[in-house]
């Protein structure tokens, strides 16, 4: 069953020459901190290009419960009319945050430093997902919680009536946990420090620089160490919303591997602590290319341009990139069983504790498509069967994961027999335009 009411079976069959413009949505991290953000300001912040798939929408809701004005208007440009830093007025419902682990993290610590109690739940998939990695810090600055056992959803929260500033080092590379602990300093007085050992995306960071927020970060021994003073009266802003990598990565891989393809997705956010993926597939012999690269609100941006690669080969994926692409494995494992030799993907365990256990859905997926596949706790290897080497034949799960959803469609455009996956609803809560997207570029996925 989705999470998101019955569930929609999906088949992509073999397909040849995809083509054309793939106009992917939004930034997903971007649309999130772009809401939250807008809510704690006073004044309006306007925002065009926001991501308009589930998880974006129920972090929309989660700032009007919580006093803010949020809107869109005809012309699909967002409106938001902020309460100002420890602004937040107590909802009056239980704040459901659907199937995001990115929103209900950033909004539990936007509010954990205000006099307020709030009660989060999201769907069966984010219920079983780990809150305690962000509860644990937020509990710093005087927050309570009480949730169900293992730390996880539904859970509420007591912020904290006299907050105070804190000095955490994340003791595992997360942006979402990086990003609640500045979002909670926010309404501390004095200097909140957050150390990170291993670079996160810093979409956070970026943005809270460009509301007017005094941020500074340095790099020393003990990693990056980013200081935020706190209590600002930060500035409404006017937003663009690059288009998602997370996102793309899916036309873009999926040209790769089908035969005859030349896809252009333009306006593609690059930030380097995003755009892992594309650095991996080029190494591995892909023809992407950037084209019309530029920079667009602080974000470096550039068209890329996917053409069809029968001739690339496996590689050992450096470890210390898993930070920037650590949602992007699954389809990086889709490339890999289509490419020749070993793929070895090391230093991904947080794969583990994603919407569904990445590796293990993605492993079992692949070797009933008769690709090779070896795993451990923090490790995976992908036995690539070659341009057109693929079987396929299965049908997989997808665990209510709209990423391993998607990504064993993007596998069956190549293998040789349909590859069909459970539940395709969960596609809709990142990339809800993905099914006419791919059929324009001429993909064949059917609902079965």
């Amino acid at each position: 069953m989705s999470g998101h009411g019955t569930p929609i079976p999906m088949q992509a069959h073999f397909s040849r020459g995809l083509s054309g413009r793939a106009d992917v949505p939004g930034d997903k991290s971007i649309s999130h901190r772009s809401l939250i953000l807008g809510a704690l300001c006073v004044g309006e912040t306007r925002i065009t290009g926001l991501l308009e798939g589930e998880d974006v929408l129920d972090t929309a809701k989660a700032m009007r419960a919580m006093g803010a004005e949020v809107m869109r208007d005809e012309g699909g440009t967002w409106h938001v009319y902020g309460v100002g830093v420890g602004g937040f007025a107590e909802p009056d419902q239980v704040i459901d945050c659907g199937n995001s682990g990115t929103g209900v993290r950033l909004i539990m610590g936007a509010m954990a430093s205000s006099p307020i109690t709030a009660t989060f739940t999201g769907d069966a998939s984010l219920n079983k997902r780990p809150m305690a990695r962000v509860t644990d810090p937020l509990a710093l600055f005087g927050a309570q919680t009480v949730g169900r056992s293992g730390g996880r959803l539904p859970m509420t929260i007591v912020g904290a009536v006299d907050p105070v500033p804190v000095h955490y080092t994340v003791p595992v590379p997360s942006a979402q946990v990086k990003s609640a602990v500045l979002l909670a300093g926010l309404n501390a007085p004095g200097q909140t420090v957050v150390i990170e050992q291993e670079a996160t995306r810093d979409h956070t960071e970026r943005m809270l620089a460009g509301f007017g927020a005094q941020i500074t970060t340095e790099t020393t021994g003990e990693g990056r160490v980013i200081t935020l003073t706190g209590q600002p009266e930060l500035r409404p802003q006017i937003i663009t919303v690059p288009r998602d990598p997370s996102s793309a990565a899916f036309p873009v891989c999926a040209a790769l591997i089908t035969e005859g393809s030349d896809v252009l997705v333009p306006s593609i956010g690059l930030n380097p602590t995003r755009a892992g993926l594309f650095t991996t597939l080029r190494e591995m012999g892909a023809d992407l290319t950037y084209e019309n690269e530029r920079e667009e609100g602080g974000e470096p941006v550039a068209d890329l341009r996917a053409r069809f690669s029968p001739d690339m080969q496996g590689i050992e994926v450096p470890p210390e990139r898993a930070a920037s692409m650590i949602d992007e494995y699954p389809v990086l494992s889709v490339v890999a069983a289509c490419a020749s030799g070993a793929t070895v993907m090391r230093g991904v365990k947080e794969l583990r504790v994603k919407e569904s256990d990445r590796i293990d859905a993605m492993a079992t997926g692949l070797r009933a498509c008769g690709v090779e596949v070896e795993e451990g706790e923090d490790w995976w290897i992908v036995q690539g069967r070659g341009a057109g080497g693929v079987s396929g034949g299965a049908t997989c799960a997808s665990h209510l994961d709209h990423r391993i959803a998607m990504s064993f469609l993007v596998l069956g455009l190549a293998a040789r027999k349909p590859v069909a996956v459970d539940d395709g609803g969960p596609i809709a809560t990142s990339f809800p335009i993905f099914e006419p997207l791919m059929a324009a570029l001429g993909a064949d996925i059917r609902r079965v």
